[in-house]
């Protein structure tokens, strides 16, 4: 699987991406048609309360599948953001059918 990352207001962080690569390779291995994803982490300064912002789109056969969320650091921003894609996800397997 193929991860892409853009920050959008903030530094790129290495430490970051390994923790979001991380979790999106546990999620391939559990749902495997998973084909890419677009990770953007962004921060907004009108936002006092929260502020970190973390989108991922999946490609995968059939619509994408996008989450975002908005927490107060990033880390926790990417755990919401994962386990809202991994809801979809079960969604999106059940509708799949083996023959």
């Amino acid at each position: 699987m193929t991860v892409n990352f853009q920050y959008v207001n903030t530094d790129v962080s290495d430490t970051l991406s390994e923790f979001a690569t991380e979790k999106l390779e546990k999620l391939a291995n559990k749902f495997e048609f998973i084909i890419s994803a677009q990770v953007y982490i962004k921060h907004d300064d009108k936002d006092y309360q929260a502020g970190k912002i973390c989108n991922i789109e999946l490609s995968l056969p059939g619509p994408r599948i996008f989450a975002t969320s908005n927490e107060k650091n990033y880390e926790l921003a990417v755990n919401q953001t994962i386990s809202d894609l991994t809801r979809q996800l079960k969604k999106r397997k059940e509708t799949f059918k083996t023959h």
